[in-house]
């Protein structure tokens, strides 16, 4: 019996980018098929039923056709569009940063259910609080995981002893944490505090929710995403340019230039539109 011809999904548009005179081209990472590129036809049409319904960073129900190159969208009902989030200009630059890592990692046509709700979860608590740095990091170490890719950080890579209390080192290009006597040739090795250890390691066999309220301070946080994003990008092995701009944002944020929700939707939309383009041309 020959395939269906179309087929039902939920979806996280990850990003889109203009087609044709009145079509979409968009980048979509289901629940139970990865990730998938897709045609919208006629989605800029203001009278499309389409219109609103494959912004980035929008969560929802789709009905594709599928074609001989790409598939085709032809029904879309939105099930979160990540209002508040999408209101703030840090928080949607978090919520990019996302997207393009679920985009780097997630894989044509190889499901990976459990990195769709460690993104739709991250992007929901980003939005609830858009200054708190444990969503992403959270994230991060979790999609390393999900990914097959998480560092080793209970004992030496190197020696496979396990780690003693006090200081250590960490290197993404030989797997994780190593003792202070190993030292692999080759390796790109960066310090590791105790408590940096202490919070990768409870980063890792947390719930996202019970390490929300907890504080970390700015020290703290310096050393885990130098740490977790160093691993990240290694993995990628490409610029994460979402990452460029959040940490362009947050040295503006602490002179003053940036006042957080002083953009509101238009402001935020318009960072949306114009990062998503930048993204697209990579």
């Amino acid at each position: 019996m020959a395939p269906p011809r179309s087929y039902h999904c939920e979806a996280l548009t990850l990003k889109k980018f203009p087609m044709g005179e009145a079509d979409l081209m968009v980048t979509l990472f289901t629940r139970d098929r990865g990730k998938v590129r897709a045609v919208a036809k006629g989605a800029r049409r203001s009278a499309s039923r389409l219109v609103g319904h494959l912004e980035p960073l929008t969560q929802a129900r789709l009905s594709l056709a599928q074609g001989r190159t790409l598939d085709h969208v032809t029904q879309a009902q939105v099930i979160d569009n990540f209002a508040v989030l999408k209101n703030d200009l840090s928080a949607i630059t978090k919520g990019l940063y996302v997207a393009e890592l679920v985009d780097g990692f997630g894989t044509e046509a190889s499901p990976n259910e459990p990195l769709y709700h460690l993104a739709v979860e991250a992007l929901r608590s980003i939005g609830q609080d858009s200054d708190s740095e444990w969503p992403l990091r959270f994230f991060e170490v979790q999609l390393l995981r999900v990914s097959g890719l998480m560092p080793e950080l209970y004992q030496c890579v190197d020696c496979n002893q396990p780690l003693s209390p006090g200081r250590h080192r960490f290197s993404p290009s030989v797997g994780g944490t190593l003792c202070l006597t190993c030292q692999p040739a080759g390796a790109h090795v960066r310090p590791l505090s105790l408590r940096g250890l202490k919070a990768l390691r409870l980063l890792h066999r947390s719930r996202l929710p019970d390490i929300l309220p907890l504080r970390m301070d700015p020290s703290l946080a310096v050393e885990l995403k130098s740490l977790i994003s160093g691993s990240v990008s290694y993995w990628l092995d490409k610029e994460i340019k979402s990452n460029s701009f959040l940490d362009q944002l947050q040295r503006e944020s602490k002179t003053g230039v940036y006042t957080k929700r002083s953009t509101g939707t238009a402001g935020a939309d318009s960072t949306l539109r114009s990062h998503s383009g930048a993204v697209n041309r990579s």
